[in-house]
């Protein structure tokens, strides 16, 4: 079984998370961030992970460290269900269209961490959300779990629909990216290391 399970507590945060690469896309995820949770349900469902989220953070201030950290764990999990990448086909790619909202997401399990977002958010909040914190979940994210992350925006004027459109492409780039290819017995780089 490809699963990743990390547990972090901060001054800031107290997060439990266990993914499986392998899964069908159950969820259960609850975080105090409302936005953050149907995102991460977005995640799960389309990328056919089965993930469990369970996080508790300085709310009060600001969501800022819930999110970043929540993206913090769902990275090294990742990292740690994918393994030396034996087997991955490494690249995904996924448009995923959203109402008026058309968002292109292209990842690379390289092992190094690499982001690249171009969002054209109309709004500073989506409800209680701040937008800006989709930046910050997608670096925490690719920072921990190695990968290069390329998100653009090609059309759009919601912001829901937008971030919703990311998520879900993220998800099926993700979900092509680690399946396993049986014309790929090793690490698929000619450097022979995803590093």
């Amino acid at each position: 079984m490809r699963v990743g399970q990390v547990t972090r507590r901060t001054a800031e945060t107290d997060i439990a998370l266990s993914l499986n690469l392998d899964g069908t896309g159950r969820h259960e995820v609850a975080t105090g961030v409302a936005f953050l949770d149907h995102m991460l349900a977005q995640l799960s469902r389309h990328g056919l992970l089965d993930l469990t989220v369970s996080a508790s953070g300085d709310t009060q201030v600001d969501f800022h460290h819930t999110v970043e950290d929540v993206g913090i764990c769902l990275g090294r999990a990742l990292r740690q269900a994918i393994g030396d990448g034996s087997g991955i086909r490494r690249f995904g790619h996924a448009f995923a269209p959203m109402d008026e909202a058309l968002v292109l997401t292209a990842v690379d399990v390289s092992g190094r961490g690499g982001t690249e977002v171009d969002l054209q958010l109309t709004t500073p909040k989506i409800g209680d959300f701040d937008t800006e914190l989709v930046l910050e979940f997608m670096r925490a994210l690719a920072a921990n779990a190695g990968l290069t992350l390329h998100v653009r925006q090609l059309t759009g004027a919601n912001s829901h629909h937008i971030v919703e459109a990311a998520f879900k492409s993220l998800a099926l780039a993700l979900r092509d990216a680690v399946a396993l290819d049986p014309r790929q017995p090793g690490v698929p780089s000619t450097k022979g290391a995803l590093v």
